[in-house]
């Protein structure tokens, strides 16, 4: 079989002069190891801990292999969200969930093993969902070495278990695909592994290529496709949805409807709250990243694509944005770490003008809570934050089978303006105790001043002690 990986497309504008490397991979996490790199190269092994989710409750920092130690309750919440959007066709079946190697060999990972997928075979379903996963990036060869050194799994198939199995995988008749993360470009890329380079780059290949695939196992019989993704899945949605519809055109598939789920894949090109300098993908400003991942032949302003305010607009296709306020991957790159010390007058100014950005440059189909986390889809909690009263699943379902936008809250966004001030948020657990905090604890932690932020909101300090203790 030939590869296309070269095709050209036009999915958003010059997206298709990005043949490289790339990206604000924008994470699955805002992990601690990598946190105390400061400016030194990055030479830690960040798989050395492995964080398993309890369910209990938020843990800052963010941990890079938060999902690879914890992958049954992962794919458990992603068999949640396809069940909320698609609830009559959902079953509980026990069983495997299999990797399929793409049969174009030429699509890759990192480092030349075979890209894949995992599937249930399921039958006759009209509406299918594919599943981007997220998991950082890396932009030049020495981030790259050190990426390759410390989360492998994220640069190569080579130890990807052959199948998912039991209760927790995806289980639908609505056939569900999970598509591991193995490129490092935020499903960007349509580079190969060559001789003079020793990285492939092939996320959007990659994409593509399933796609191929799936059609052979009944997408093209499918009305719809739901190209989801968290993270840096987030931002591939944003990348890749139009570029998959105009593809299932070509194939003669244009009745089949593409639609996108964006989840904390949306992210500001803002200035960073302290300027530092670029040695790692934690210490770098995500546009001096996007920068240095694209060929030096690509002059222009090609890396704005990567900025989801600014490639929105461009969209042909429906996408429905998930995304945090207070983002935690955001204000990773922008320096701002909320753990440890108290939090200064004037990074408090940065959060809430962050949250304010978000409001700003938001579009018509976005849920955005007031909260300090990263990712809303893949947690085990995502089906109980609310904005306004409505919750994600409701909002999501309203927007897949509604036949009029306007009969659906789809533009939710919370006003209140410092993290956690949503009482539906995830709780928060110290970090060192592992006690459950309460929201006036940890702003209290965090050097919040009661007097100036009541002042801020025109209302006496007590009252808004009285409501923060309230849990409002």
């Amino acid at each position: 079989m030939t590869s296309q990986s070269t095709e050209r497309s036009r999915p958003i504008g010059t997206l298709a002069l990005l043949r490289s490397v790339l990206l604000l991979g924008l994470l699955h996490i805002g992990a601690p190891e990598a946190r105390s790199l400061g400016h030194a190269v990055p030479n830690v092994n960040i798989q050395d801990r492995v964080v398993e989710g309890t369910g209990a409750g938020e843990s800052f920092p963010l941990d890079f292999t938060a999902v690879e130690g914890n992958m049954d309750n992962f794919m458990t919440q992603i068999k949640n969200l396809a069940q909320s959007l698609y609830p009559c066709s959902a079953q509980k079946l026990d069983q495997d969930m299999r990797l399929h190697f793409l049969d174009n060999s030429s699509a890759t990972c990192n480092d030349g093993s075979p890209a894949g997928y995992y599937i249930k075979e399921s039958k006759g379903s009209k509406r299918w969902l594919i599943f981007l996963e997220g998991g950082w990036y890396c932009f030049n060869r020495q981030t790259c070495d050190t990426r390759y050194q410390t989360m492998r799994r994220f640069m190569s198939s080579l130890k990807w278990p052959r199948t998912r199995t039991g209760q927790h995988t995806i289980s639908l008749s609505s056939p569900s695909r999970f598509i591991p993360y193995c490129s490092s470009d935020a499903w960007s890329g349509a580079s190969a592994k060559t001789d003079q380079s020793d990285y492939a780059f092939m996320g959007s290949v990659i994409i593509k290529e399933v796609v191929n695939e799936l059609l052979t196992k009944g997408l093209d019989s499918a009305k719809v496709l739901l190209l989801a993704g968290s993270s840096a899945g987030g931002t591939g949605v944003l990348l890749n949805v139009d570029r998959v519809a105009e593809h299932l055109e070509s194939r003669g598939q244009g009745e089949i409807q593409v639609r996108g789920l964006a989840d904390s894949g949306w992210f500001l090109d803002n200035k960073q709250y302290r300027s530092t300098d670029c040695h790692s993908t934690i210490s770098c400003d995500p546009t001096e990243a996007i920068r240095r991942g694209i060929r030096q032949t690509h002059i222009g302003e090609e890396w704005n694509c990567f900025f989801g305010y600014k490639v929105y607009p461009t969209l042909k296709s429906p996408v429905f944005v998930v995304q945090w306020l207070f983002d935690e991957a955001q204000l990773t790159v922008d320096n701002i770490h909320l753990t440890g010390h108290p939090v200064h007058e004037g990074q408090w100014r940065y959060i809430q003008n962050l949250g304010n950005e978000l409001r700003t440059h938001s579009k018509t189909a976005l849920f955005a809570p007031a909260c300090l986390s990263h990712e809303v889809i893949t947690r085990n909690y995502w089906m109980d934050i609310q904005v306004k009263g409505t919750s994600l699943p409701r909002a999501l379902h309203c927007w897949d089978r509604a036949s009029s936008p306007r009969r659906c809250p789809l533009r939710l966004i919370d006003s209140c303006p410092w993290p956690h001030c949503n009482p539906t948020c995830p709780t928060i657990r110290d970090q060192i105790t592992g006690q459950e905090m309460s929201v006036i604890q940890f702003l209290k932690h965090m050097g919040f001043d009661v007097a100036k932020m009541a002042q801020q909101q025109g209302m006496d300090a007590g009252r808004l002690l009285g409501m923060l203790n309230n849990g409002n």
